[in-house]
């Protein structure tokens, strides 16, 4: 031991995290995979299940006509 204390590893590539602006990734291109796979969804949120969608509401009545809908 050297009295230093160890700096924790990147944890998209292992390298050392040695600048603490880039913390907890050793740099800007292992932050922005990380990002990368939080916005395609490689990431997950446990959570309850979502509902199922809702249908749209008709906007064509049987007849073929137009349904009134009303304009906000």
């Amino acid at each position: 031991m050297n009295g230093k204390p160890a700096s924790p590893a990147c944890p998209i590539c292992g390298h050392e995290v040695a600048d603490p602006k880039t913390s907890p990734f050793c740099g800007a291109r292992c932050r922005d995979i990380d990002l990368g796979r939080w916005l395609n969804g490689s990431y997950r949120m446990p959570g309850p299940p979502a509902p199922p969608p809702t249908a749209p509401p008709e906007t064509e009545q049987s007849d073929g006509s137009a349904a009134d809908v009303p304009s906000s």
